[in-house]
Formats: C-alpha cells, structure tokens, sequence
C-alpha cells in the first residue's frame, strides 16, 4: 500500500455494485451463498439511517478495497450502547497492507463518537490471518459462541 492513498468513508448509494462485488467474495471465503432477496435486504438496510446497521468502504486510490459492516445495539452490561462488529473483508492482494486495521479503526472512531461501550466481533477459529490483526488490535473475551438454527 505505500504511497497509495487509503480512504475509508460510509456506504453510498452509488457503492451498490462495489459493495456486492465485496459482499460475494466475503461469502466466497465463507463458502456461503446468500439469496438475492438477502442482498436487496441487507443493501436497503445499509443505506437506511433510522436501521442500526451501517457499513463503510475501503479505498486505495478510489478503488474499493475493502468492506466493513456494524451494528448498533443495546445491552444489558452498560447503559451505552455496545456495536457488533459483523463483517470485515479486504481483497486478497491487499491484505497485510493495513486496510483492515484501518476498517476497524474506523468503526473505533464510529463508535467512540457516539458514546458506545465496546465494540466486539467473532471469526471462524481457523481464520488465522485475520486472528493475527485482531489478536494486535483487541483483546480475546474467552467467550464460545452457541447457535440454534
């Protein structure tokens, strides 16, 4: 990344292609395949100021790079709102250039501005890339994720 320039805004209506072009190789790490409805959902929701979820760009020379996805919402630990962390991706070829630092820096800021608690995410346990920067950037909670389908 040195000497490019790393721009990291909030989604705009115009970002809709970017975004699913992001959103789809994010689910092809995943290995998941979400529905068309899904898409126009989530997009809707995005963009939607009265939802709780918000997501922003990452840019390298005004080319989208990078996607970060959060949420706020209440909790019964704190009178300040907490924000979920929901989706991190950066391409491949930028990855360990400092775009996802700076995607959750980001939301730092998003939340610090608005008076939230604490800002948490999860990842798969075999992620070991991401685990790196996020072991640099946050502190492990020692929490084990439950979940009924």
């Amino acid at each position: 990344m040195s000497g490019q320039p790393l721009t990291i805004r909030p989604l705009e209506a115009s970002d809709e292609a970017a975004w699913r072009r992001l959103w789809g190789l994010y689910q092809r790490f995943y290995a998941v395949d979400l529905s068309e409805e899904v898409h126009r959902s989530t997009w809707a929701r995005l963009l939607d100021p009265a939802e709780p979820v918000n997501g922003a760009l990452a840019l390298i020379d005004g080319a989208p790079v990078g996607l970060v996805h959060y949420i706020w919402h209440r909790t019964c630990w704190d009178i300040a709102d907490s924000c979920y962390l929901q989706d991190l991706y950066v391409e491949e070829g930028t990855r360990g250039a400092g775009v996802g630092a700076a995607l959750i820096a980001y939301v730092r800021g998003q939340a610090d501005a608005r008076g939230v608690a604490v800002v948490h995410w999860l990842t798969h346990e075999d992620n070991h890339r991401a685990r790196r920067l996020y072991d640099h950037v946050a502190r492990r909670s020692g929490f084990i994720q439950y979940r009924r389908s």
